[in-house]
């Protein structure tokens, strides 16, 4: 498949996981890619795979953190600038972080809502005119099964992704008559590096018995990173021209 010849994408979270994971899925398909990240060394990985598989050409990274407002505004702009415009956001960039809810610290739920909420607003905010000014522009944003389903210990987390579930339907709304798409994945039994270890960093005396159901139901346990990328490809291509204003649930039927 060739579905992203000639389109210009810019993708968050592209130093690993499953935004990591989607930056090849977009190359492999034709794409150019800014792919961005706070982490040097993620990106670098990121490149040296891009140059493996023949791709370094379409290929630009960026280190960027998407909390901090005046460095989300200079690096769209050199992202837009660099790719001559943009067609497609992929905000995969996130934090997942667990704690009881009643030794939550204010500065802890802030730091989650400010990266995962905060920062997919601002990288929509400051990509919009580009995207509109693109051809059939599409914005892929990541919520989480926790934002429908009951996950302990994680309610700044949760509250996150709701936000985000119910922005982007917003978004979807407020620019549909100007040709832009935006829609959500919600991810669950996913490897990644989020999920990790003991979870995500849940706590010591955590009651896995809160959790009522862990494994998928396809398969013989969590699905990887590349899961979610065909799918964000398909919903950022014609493939999914359709398709807009709504989440789409990839968890394997953990939650069904």
């Amino acid at each position: 498949m060739n579905r992203f010849a000639d389109r210009r994408v810019l993708i968050t979270g592209a130093g690993s996981g499953i935004g990591q994971a989607t930056v090849h899925r977009i190359l492999a398909e034709g794409g150019r890619v800014v792919a961005a990240d706070v982490d040097p060394v993620g990106l670098r990985r990121t490149a040296d795979r891009a140059a493996a598989d023949g791709a370094a050409d379409r290929l630009r990274t960026a280190v960027l953190d998407i909390a901090d407002e005046a460095a989300v505004r200079s690096g769209v702009a050199a992202a837009v600038a660099g790719l001559g415009g943009l067609d497609v956001l992929v905000n995969a960039a996130g934090v997942l972080r667990s704690s009881h809810t009643h030794e939550t610290g204010l500065d802890f739920f802030n730091e989650i809502i400010a990266i995962n909420l905060t920062g997919t607003f601002l990288m929509i905010r400051e990509a919009l005119p580009a995207l509109l000014a693109g051809e059939e522009p599409v914005v892929v944003n990541f919520s989480s099964t926790s934002a429908s389903f009951a996950h302990p210990y994680m309610a700044a987390y949760a509250a996150s992704k709701g936000g985000i579930q119910s922005m982007t339907h917003a978004i979807a709304a407020e620019y549909a008559e100007q040709g832009l798409r935006a829609v959500c994945v919600a991810p669950g039994s996913i490897a990644s590096g989020m999920t990790s270890g003991r979870g995500p960093g849940l706590p010591e005396d955590a009651d896995m018995s809160l959790f009522a159901k862990l494994s998928p139901a396809l398969g013989e346990g969590f699905a990887g990173p590349e899961t979610v990328a065909g799918v964000i490809a398909m919903l950022a291509s014609r493939d999914g021209a359709f398709i807009t204003g709504t989440e789409i649930r990839i968890d394997g039927g953990t939650h069904m």
